[in-house]
């Protein structure tokens, strides 16, 4: 059995599946056997049974720590969930896998391969974003399932090849210095997925576009005034939040393979956004401020008509990441915080507790898309080198302003 109260009690045996698809965009790279993930048991919460003891630890709601996961060389910038791993990375450029239920290590890779800003997962590979510019992409061994191979490098060396003999595919990227528009001339800070296509955002202010199936850049946008430090997609659209102050809408039109503005949704006067989240059905969209407020917009059908729905002081110092998985939407902060917020139906957020463990800032997080014992899982990562596992009730009734709850 699994107490979700306290840290697991026991280790239930499972099949070692291959990485499951996880995004609405899978297409597989080349036609050799690797890229078809062995049959295997997909993990899925649902199917465990549970003891919830629903019991008020702090006052308000009893929001305890499962884990506490640690083994990464620096701190942990960013998290992906599929199947039944879930994948962390650091500033100090190694990947872990972590396999669920039991939550223990089940590999590590990337040593070595620059400091990881942000990693997307498609069927049996992971793209991975790195300080250096480069995207990696590793893909699972079918001869040893707990191996990931590196496997390219965005942009690829066809790709390189095929476009640096035309001066005209060079860009001026600083005062007297040149790259091809297919490469990123500084960090990139975030990955997208979206029908066949990961999008990269840079501190170099561009959003690039590459497609899955051969790893070809499609596209390189001059999207922002500032930085670019977060991406999302939802419903065809993909929006990108920058240090300029704004989340920008994108989208192709029908008939066209061509990105182009649909909306520009406006932060606060010289904030940081730091991180964007867009809702299921893509009506609503949340940004993370440096400010610490989290703001959320109303978009129409078309995508290019937004407005302002709630303001939110959340936290005292910067807003560093958000997620969202049904009613709720998940902030951390810079002050070590995990705010939890539940969404009306006009989306504005009400908060309904907030969760303290982590001893740095919490960099990213993700929330598990189903329902555990009338409550959800939540997984936070640190700058202090930690990854914590959560479960999260969804027993509510109503918000309170100063609930805090100290795990």
């Amino acid at each position: 059995m699994f107490n979700p109260m306290n840290h697991p009690v026991s280790e239930p045996t499972m099949s070692t599946p291959l990485l499951s698809v996880t995004t609405s965009s899978s297409s597989s790279t080349g036609s050799n056997s690797d890229d078809s993930p062995a049959t295997s048991r997909r993990f899925d919460p649902r199917d465990l049974k549970y003891q919830i003891s629903i019991t008020p630890n702090c006052g308000f709601n009893s929001y305890r720590s499962l884990a506490v996961l640690s083994g990464h060389i620096g701190s942990v910038s960013c998290l992906a969930l599929c199947g039944e791993f879930i994948l962390s990375a650091s500033q100090g450029k190694d990947i872990i896998v972590w396999q669920q239920p039991d939550l223990r290590r089940f590999t590590k890779f990337g040593q070595g391969d620059g400091s990881v800003k942000a990693l997307v997962t498609v069927a049996n590979k992971v793209f991975t974003s790195h300080q250096d510019g480069r995207i990696r992409v590793w893909k699972v061994s079918r001869s040893s399932e707990n191996v990931f191979k590196l496997v390219d490098s965005l942009p690829t060396t066809k790709d390189y090849l095929g476009n640096c003999m035309k001066q005209s595919n060079y860009v001026q990227t600083r005062r007297h210095h040149k790259r091809l528009w297919i490469e990123h001339a500084d960090s990139i800070s975030c990955l997208a997925v979206c029908n066949g296509l990961i999008y990269s955002g840079s501190w170099d202010k561009t959003l690039k576009v590459w497609r899955v199936s051969d790893l070809k850049c499609l596209e390189s946008i001059k999207a922002h005034d500032d930085a670019i430090n977060g991406l999302v997609s939802s419903k065809g659209i993909v929006y990108s939040a920058s240090a300029d102050g704004k989340i920008k809408a994108w989208g192709r039109e029908k008939n066209c393979s061509k990105h182009a503005l649909k909306g520009i949704l406006e932060g606060h006067k010289d904030v940081s956004l730091n991180s964007v989240i867009a809702s299921e059905d893509g009506k609503f969209v949340y940004g993370g401020g440096s400010d610490g407020y989290v703001m959320g917009w109303s978009g129409n059908e078309k995508s290019d008509s937004w407005k302002v729905i709630c303001e939110v002081k959340a936290h005292q110092v910067a807003v560093l990441c958000v997620c969202l998985t049904g009613d709720y939407l998940c902030s951390g902060s810079a002050d070590k915080s995990i705010g939890i917020w539940r969404r009306e139906i006009g989306g504005e957020i009400c908060r309904v507790g907030v969760i303290r463990g982590h001893e740095g800032p919490v960099k990213c997080l993700q929330a598990s898309p189903n329902s555990i014992g009338g409550g959800f899982m939540l997984y936070s990562g640190s700058l202090d080198k930690s990854l914590r596992v959560w479960w999260v009730p969804k027993n509510s009734s109503k918000a309170e302003k100063n609930s805090t709850i100290l795990c």
